[in-house]
């Protein structure tokens, strides 16, 4: 019988998002298939990761043309992409954490790619007048970042309802970038 690496993927990243010091034999037991099978497809941890980290990207990728970035206003396209990133959030958060996949000249350049795309929109929204203009687009993008995988945890752990994981992340984002008229 053939497995069906992404659903494998997918099993991986819904039990290491709960538990990410999950070993190779629960990843292969929440997957359904034997450690040899898991093994068949990634060598050992580090190429489970970096298959999640592809996995990861997609996702993100697939959320930044979902939420159309270049539409609108760049507040209203901040509270897109949150709504259209949310089911990827516990992946993210899991990646987040990993810190090898951001290490030196090894780092994948879907990040980078994503990166340029969330920056454009922040600074996008600062030369509109939406924005703070002291607050740097790369500050801002690593807050959503760190939003992101925080009410990932957040919602995982059940301290807080999955149907105000958007509004919870935009609002605190958007109420301390947004700018404000000087009194």
């Amino acid at each position: 019988m053939a497995v069906d690496r992404e659903r494998v993927l997918r099993s991986a990243a819904a039990l290491l998002t709960r538990k990410s010091t999950a070993t190779m034999d629960e990843v292969a037991r929440a997957a359904g298939i034997s450690r040899a099978t898991l093994h068949r497809h990634f060598a050992g941890r580090d190429a489970l990761v970096r298959a999640l980290e592809s996995l990861g990207i997609a996702e993100c990728e697939a959320a930044l043309d979902t939420a159309r970035l270049d539409e609108g206003p760049a507040g209203e396209a901040v509270r897109r992409l949150v709504r259209a990133i949310e089911s990827a959030a516990g992946l993210l958060a899991f990646l987040y954490t990993e810190n090898q996949l951001f290490e030196g000249e090894e780092q994948n350049a879907g990040w980078t790619r994503i990166d340029d795309r969330v920056t454009a929109l922040f600074r996008r929204g600062q030369a509109t007048g939406e924005f703070r203009i002291d607050l740097t687009p790369a500050w801002l993008t690593e807050a959503l970042y760190g939003l992101l995988a925080s009410g990932a945890w957040a919602v995982a752990e059940g301290r807080v309802a999955p149907k105000d994981f958007t509004h919870m992340i935009v609002e605190l984002l958007l109420g301390g970038a947004t700018r404000r008229e000087e009194p």
